[in-house]
């Protein structure tokens, strides 16, 4: 975990805790170039109770380019 995942983690309800991660796993990232795709709690990140997409222009850790990244919600 990250240490902003740490930090809400420890301050939350542990319900609210489990809440919040599981959602985030739900939140994806994925490079328009190489299609790579990783969820924003595997990143490090939080993402919770979130609606909308949006678009990140950021490195991508699998093919390295700079490119723009999609944000969507994976429904399981």
């Amino acid at each position: 975990m990250s240490w902003i995942q740490k930090f809400f983690v420890s301050i939350f309800p542990a319900s609210w805790a489990k809440s919040m991660e599981a959602d985030s796993r739900r939140w994806h990232m994925q490079c328009t170039k190489c299609e790579f795709e990783v969820s924003y709690w595997d990143m490090g990140g939080i993402r919770w109770k979130a609606v909308g997409e949006q678009r990140n222009y950021q490195k991508c850790t699998s093919c390295g380019n700079r490119s723009w990244h999609r944000s969507y919600r994976k429904e399981v």
